[in-house]
């Protein structure tokens, strides 16, 4: 705000303003020197009014009153509570107060409630909090519980599927090249663009003397991809991108893809693929982490190691047998496989992580790096076209000082 607006604002209205940033005044306290006393009525007595339910707590101010502010336990009033945020405030800020409300004013229990589900408005925090309580849903909740998660679900396969599949597809053929192509095989567009030198002004044509086409090999399987996901409640936001993304990939012809999720035990999540919700479904946040386990059975599902893809979202917390996972992810890089550990599928900017484990993967050639659910398809491009991923995550502004060694 420039100083010539400011001018042009009021006492009334400053002091309206700040009234409304700050809320109202506990007895025992005075007003600034200075402000003027303001009385709210009508749509700002309103959003004064939800605000207050939400921040103001009950608060023992010098001996004297406390406002008794908060929602309680009755679900109808949370109810109405839900319906005003949605009326007064965009959706990214009704988002940021219902994460604050079951937070603050402990609401889980009343999200139990199909009425209640249906007033919240969807988002990734919402949906992470069904997924761990998902064994204590009611059957009467669980189908609303479903529509929920499955609305923010599409809302992520439409931001991120196409730009995966067409990531995923270029990777595959430019990999797949050869300078032997059968005629119909022949790439004309690159092998113009290669023989440009040999260009004959007088005939205006160009001689190919080196041709450029795909091979045979994207009709068969071209690559396994596995994805583990660590089922730990500080993984919430990975699992639930990591769980589309396992959908997505499973969608493309030329992959075989397995997912499976785990703790202190593993559960192969591969024939829900048809359906991410009932992936997400299928896993149950928290609990104890036993890597090395799940890496041993990701082994057994490898039959190409130089075809195969392991991306192990996990943040290397490892309750389990720490020297087991070295041996094992060391076995799988000697073979072939391209082993990528993420240490966060989200936006939630930089994860915990064990550095130390990280540190260990990274001086056997294995990075472990965090990565955006946007910056997802080009990973998987430089993957499957054989590119150093350490490196890429390096120039991409993804890798972490303890995950680069040397």
């Amino acid at each position: 705000m420039t100083a010539a607006t400011n001018a042009r604002v009021s006492d009334v209205e400053r002091s309206r303003r700040w009234r409304m940033v700050l809320g109202g005044i506990d007895e025992g306290e005075t007003e600034q020197p200075g402000m003027t006393a303001v009385r709210l009525d009508g749509h700002d007595a309103r959003i004064d009014a939800a605000l207050a339910a939400l921040y103001d707590a009950p608060r023992d101010r010098r001996g004297g009153g406390s406002r008794a502010g908060g929602l309680g336990s009755s679900a109808p009033a949370v109810a109405r509570w839900l319906g005003d945020i949605r009326r007064y405030f965009p959706t990214s800020v009704v988002q940021v107060l219902q994460r604050d409300a079951i937070d603050r004013l402990k609401l889980r229990q009343l999200l139990l409630e199909p009425e209640m589900l249906r007033a919240v408005e969807p988002d990734l925090h919402l949906v992470t909090l069904l997924v761990e309580l998902n064994r204590l849903l009611p059957d009467a909740t669980r189908a609303t519980a479903r529509k929920v998660v499955a609305q923010v679900v599409d809302q992520i396969e439409q931001r991120l599927a196409a730009r995966t599949k067409q990531a995923v597809r270029g990777a595959l053929a430019r990999s797949q090249r050869t300078r032997r192509p059968r005629p119909s095989d022949i790439d004309w567009g690159r092998t113009i663009h290669a023989n440009l030198r040999h260009y004959l002004p007088d005939q205006q044509t160009v001689i190919p003397e080196r041709l450029v086409g795909y091979g045979r090999r994207q009709r068969s399987l071209a690559r396994d991809v596995i994805v583990a996901i660590d089922q730990s409640a500080s993984m919430a936001d990975s699992v639930v991108y990591a769980s589309v993304f396992g959908a997505v990939l499973a969608s493309i012809p030329a992959f075989r893809t397995h997912v499976v999720a785990f703790d202190v035990a593993v559960a192969d999540l591969t024939p829900l693929l048809h359906d991410p919700v009932d992936v997400l479904f299928g896993v149950q946040l928290g609990g104890g982490t036993d890597i090395a386990q799940a890496v041993g059975y990701c082994q057994q599902l490898i039959t190409r190691p130089a075809d195969t893809l392991l991306i192990l979202v996990t943040d290397l917390f490892e309750g389990g047998n720490a020297a087991l996972l070295h041996d094992r992810i060391a076995a799988l890089a000697q073979a072939g496989v391209c082993v990528v550990v993420l240490l966060a599928l989200s936006d939630e900017g930089a994860p915990a992580y064990d550095h130390a484990q990280a540190a260990a993967l990274a001086e056997m050639g294995v990075p472990s790096f965090a990565c955006t659910p946007d910056a997802f398809p080009e990973l998987l491009a430089a993957a499957l076209e054989g590119r150093d991923v350490g490196r890429w995550a390096n120039e991409h502004g993804l890798h972490t000082a303890a995950a680069v060694v040397g």
